[in-house]
């Protein structure tokens, strides 16, 4: 064996352990999301909380957004049942948006 060989060897074992851990970091699995997904999350979440803001009556600053997986969880404080359930709505009527869960507490 030459002395390159061994380094040419240890090179490509380098190469081939960053390029899977690469597509690991891409990949979509239960407890994290995807690149992609995370990309679309960050969207979702944007709409819902423009949807929030532009609700006349609702205090959207104390309702916090949080999207994972095209799934919706809305959390923080709100002053009436209807309130709760208006933003509920406006969530659910986001594109892309596949459930809501609505963890709003009634001051």
């Amino acid at each position: 064996m030459t002395p390159a060989k061994p380094f040419r060897m240890l090179l490509a074992a380098l190469a081939l352990t960053a390029a899977t851990a690469t597509l690991a970091a891409c990949s979509s699995a239960p407890s994290r999301e995807s690149t992609g997904e995370f990309v679309d999350s960050s969207v979702i979440t944007t709409k819902v909380k423009t949807a929030l803001l532009n609700e006349p009556g609702l205090k959207s600053m104390q309702i916090s957004v949080e999207t994972f997986k095209d799934m919706v969880q809305l959390s923080g404080f709100v002053d009436s049942s209807a309130a709760k359930a208006k933003a509920g709505q406006l969530a659910a009527s986001v594109e892309g948006v596949r459930s809501v869960k609505n963890d709003l507490v009634v001051k």
